[in-house]
């Protein structure tokens, strides 16, 4: 699946402590809901005993999301936090469990579901900031993202013969036919479902067993024969020819091929998501409250220190930590926020961009082009590497959120594309290796500093850029730098809770208290301090 601004990097609107295991959770329940005709009695999930959601599921939302997802709920529904007491009170018996499976993804999700007629089992991944593929159904390799509408039929006979016919009468992006010893699946791949009328028409309609409708989950869907004008720094460099244009044009333009949508609806598209992210701060910095957290409200008395002059002299900064800090206390409080390129990473672009905006008294309009900006050098990265910290540690989410902000900063300052790249690549460079250890699980502690240290990174970069600094490596090799150092980091620093900070004294007796439903000191206050 060709990377899309909006379904990839800025996105999706959610609620929740992580992206990975939320959002993709939910867009996985929504999927096998769907396989079920939205009938379900009985669900069993696994989790593979050497995987990152063996020890992360409950505590970073995977269990949430999933329940949320099965009840056909969208990703920002404010009765997510409580799924699981609303899956069991419609009457679905849900359990969990952890084997070993040996699944070669960190976050693999295994379900077998069932109702009165039916059985199905499901394997699906999620991949980092939101997205997900189901990989297999039935025991038949499949490949699903939630970009179509997918019709699947599970032919009483000759699949091929059902592919074939229904390839004669119905446009459809792709056909496929998957098969494992004598069990059969055909998978159309189309922008509408196949109706009954059209399957009831066939020659071969005898053959046909039972069908199953999956509606897509994704903003921006896919099509045959996409084509993207570029999908590495260089490539857009090389299409540009020397135009000189703008990092947010070139955003615009690619988002435009990638989604067939119109200039208009590019920009209407990311000024909403700049106005969500506004209400998201406003709510932050009056303050929020949640039981199973670690901080409690602490931006507000950092606005108010601030404007009273209290603070070190910053600048911006002191603005761009108040943003950030606002955002992720939204985030832990299950407030909607806007994965940016992640959940855990999403205060640090938006924080900077906002803040920034606002010390300039720019428009929503300038932040949306430099959100768009932004979106672009996510997309370099989604495409060569990952934004999952299961994957690659936290380098993947605030360390690949620092050279998305970099190139916002630039586009606010009207930079121009070769100083927004120079400074992209030199946050990456900044960041290499940056590991995952989220306290007590909870993505809160050191996840706010590393979102402010991002954000630093990015305006740090910024100006250096905009002065000509010589960045040396490419942007492009920086990338695949990143993704070789973070796969190569111990499976313990990587988002399973088991390493760093996580396994510390203090991380453990938080988790304990937490586990008992014991808020921790200022975790559920409105305020400390003044």
């Amino acid at each position: 699946m060709i990377t899309s601004i909006f379904n990839d990097v800025i996105g999706p609107v959610m609620r929740g402590p992580s992206s990975s295991h939320c959002a993709a959770a939910l867009r996985i329940g929504r999927l096998a809901r769907d396989l079920m005709d939205g009938d379900l009695q009985e669900v069993l999930v696994e989790f593979d005993r050497h995987g990152a959601l063996a020890t992360t599921h409950e505590s970073q939302g995977s269990d949430m999301g999933l329940f949320g997802g099965l009840m056909g709920w969208p990703a920002d529904d404010e009765r997510l936090p409580d799924s699981p007491r609303y899956i069991r009170d419609a009457g679905v018996q849900v359990a969990t469990d952890i084997v070993n499976s040996a699944d070669r993804h960190p976050n693999t999700y295994r379900l077998t579901l069932r109702n009165a007629r039916e059985q199905h089992s499901l394997v699906a991944i999620s991949s980092g900031g939101g997205m997900m593929e189901i990989v297999e159904i039935d025991g038949l390799p499949v490949s699903i993202n939630g970009d179509y509408q997918e019709t699947l039929i599970f032919p009483a006979s000759d699949g091929e013969a059902v592919a074939s016919e229904l390839a004669e009468v119905f446009d459809a992006d792709e056909i496929l036919v998957r098969q494992t010893g004598d069990r059969q699946l055909v998978q159309v791949k189309a922008q509408q479902f196949v109706s009954d009328a059209t399957l009831s028409s066939l020659r071969t309609a005898p053959a046909i067993g039972s069908v199953h409708r999956l509606a897509t989950v994704l903003p921006v869907m896919s099509r045959k024969n996409l084509t993207v004008p570029f999908s590495t720094c260089q490539e857009m460099l090389d299409h540009d020819g020397g135009r000189k244009s703008p990092l947010w044009q070139l955003a615009v333009e690619y988002e435009m091929a990638r989604g067939q949508l119109s200039q208009d609806e590019v920009f209407a598209r990311m000024t909403e998501i700049v106005r969500i992210l506004r209400r998201s701060i406003e709510q932050g910095i009056d303050g929020t409250q949640y039981q199973d957290r670690i901080l409690g409200h602490q931006c507000g008395v950092f606005k108010s220190r601030m404007d009273a002059g209290r603070l070190l002299a910053a600048g911006v900064l002191n603005r761009i930590v108040l943003y950030v800090t606002a955002l992720m206390e939204v985030k832990s409080s299950m407030g909607v926020i806007v994965a940016a390129p992640t959940a855990g990473a999403c205060g640090a672009l938006p924080g900077a961009c906002l803040a920034v905006a606002d010390e300039m008294n720019l428009p929503d309009e300038a932040v949306a082009k430099a959100m768009l900006a932004a979106g672009l050098v996510g997309v370099f990265i989604a495409t060569r590497s990952t934004f999952a910290a299961e994957v690659a540690g936290c380098q993947a989410e605030t360390g690949a959120a620092a050279p998305m902000a970099a190139a916002a900063l630039v586009t606010l300052a009207d930079g121009t594309t070769s100083q927004a790249m120079a400074a992209a690549s030199m946050a990456l460079q900044n960041s290499l290796g940056m590991i995952c250890d989220p306290v007590a699980g909870r993505v809160e502690v050191p996840c706010l500093g590393k979102n402010v240290l991002a954000a630093s990174n990015a305006l740090s970069c910024a100006n250096m850029a905009l002065a000509d600094y010589d960045p040396v490596i490419p942007l492009d090799e920086v990338i695949e730098a990143a993704d070789r150092v973070g796969r190569s980091l111990p499976r313990e620093l990587r988002c399973t809770a088991l390493g760093g900070l996580a396994v510390s004294q203090t991380s453990q007796e938080i988790a304990a208290r937490l586990a008992e439903n014991k808020p921790c000191p200022g975790g559920n206050q409105p305020g400390r301090g003044s």
